[in-house]
């Protein structure tokens, strides 16, 4: 079985760090709006308390420049500071869907100004923290690719220009991982996209073809930055570092419409899936998104631990698993309360309600999981209080 060794703590906690524009127009910026900007100490704190010693957090470019080259770290230095203070170990999105005001995202600028913007990020870093640092560049190139270009979901709010996007949002992370690279040699990067299946119904057999097409769409941005496709973009084997892959309950479809359920005949193992991804790229996988809404919180989990642990048994190089979002968010369209997390909102002083069946959920897998850190049941008691 594979023994995952790259992280401080193989089940990890990431927070919902969103920036981008929808489609009226208005900005999100889901740190601010789930408390985690004002109670990031807290926060962590609490997650160490459940075991999770590593999380996905983010920078939001969108506050940090704010004019052409004029970075303020105000937003940043608070995250840095908590994590070090609470023994965290972050991995730093660079760019999550959003940007600052004033650059055009099909233009040249784009890529430059975020290199500078990926660099600068890494020196304040490096020069805060002695640990080897971890970045996600460009948070799920092909879903907002899709979101973005080709179904204006939100910004930059286009229709039928997502492979064009695609291009661009490569470049941009290949440029900002180099730009990285120059100044901290030692980083690491987590390349995330959601993983996927897509079929055709029984009674539509002519929709293979294409189901099997948008399923092979999955890997092109990891494949552009390998430089196995469109190797013009600059992409080469040494920068698909660590493989990002994330996975919803809606994550497997039906061409023309439809979820695949879980325990539908059509729906396929997500072991297989994990095993599809490693045998590809022979790179190591973090799992670095998953999780379900209400009720189905738990079993979620108790499913994608077993499909996990199955895929590992293989050799699967699995070096980690997120709960995302891990604590609740008001939803992208409409505000509403999304439940989520194994954490709520924040009270006054920052403390959260506890998800109870999640929360154990996450032991029980712990405990399975042979080498996990597991925390002390007065020390989780103190925490869902």
């Amino acid at each position: 079985m594979h023994a995952p060794s790259l992280f401080d703590s193989f089940f990890m906690g990431g927070f919902e760090c969103s920036s981008h524009r929808r489609r009226d127009g208005r900005r999100l910026d889901l740190l601010h709006a789930t408390g985690h900007d004002t109670h990031v100490a807290a926060d962590y704190r609490t997650l160490r308390g459940f075991g999770l010693r590593s999380v996905r957090d983010g920078l939001r470019w969108h506050r940090i420049e704010t004019s052409p080259g004029r970075y303020d770290w105000s937003s940043v230095l608070p995250m840095l500071h908590a994590a070090r203070e609470e023994g965290v170990q972050p991995i730093w999105d660079l760019c999550h869907y959003g940007w600052p005001d004033g650059i055009d995202i099909w233009r040249p600028e784009f890529v430059d100004r975020f290199a500078r913007f990926a660099a600068s990020a890494a020196a304040l870093v490096r020069d805060e923290s002695e640990a080897v640092p971890f970045y996600c560049p460009v948070n799920e190139i092909a879903y907002w690719s899709w979101a973005g270009g080709d179904k204006a979901l939100f910004n930059p709010c286009e229709r039928g220009r997502g492979f064009e996007l695609k291009h661009q949002l490569v470049r941009a992370a290949i440029a900002g991982m180099e730009a990285v690279r120059s100044v901290d040699p030692r980083a690491r990067f987590v390349l995330v996209d959601p993983i996927i299946h897509t079929a055709a119904r029984p009674d539509r057999p002519r929709d293979r073809r294409e189901a099997e097409a948008f399923r092979m769409a999955q890997f092109q941005s990891w494949d552009m930055i390998s430089g196995d496709l469109w190797p013009g973009l600059g992409g080469r084997p040494d920068l698909l570092d660590i493989v990002g892959v994330n996975f919803y309950p809606d994550n497997q479809w039906y061409i023309g419409g439809g979820t695949i359920p879980r325990g539908h005949p059509q729906f396929r193992p997500f072991r297989e899936m994990l095993a599809e991804i490693h045998q590809r790229y022979d790179r190591p996988l973090l799992i670095a998104e998953t999780g379900a809404e209400g009720e189905e919180r738990a079993p979620w989990l108790a499913y994608v631990g077993e499909e996990t642990r199955a895929a590992m048994a293989t050799g699967v190089a699995v070096e980690g698993l997120c709960l995302y979002p891990v604590v609740d968010y008001p939803g992208w369209d409409n505000g509403r309360h999304c439940p989520v997390g194994l954490l709520g909102f924040p009270d006054a002083q920052g403390s959260r309600p506890v998800d109870g069946p999640l929360a154990a959920e996450l032991r029980r897998q712990q405990l399975i999981f042979d080498g996990m850190s597991i925390p002390d049941p007065a020390t989780v008691g103190e925490a869902a209080e």
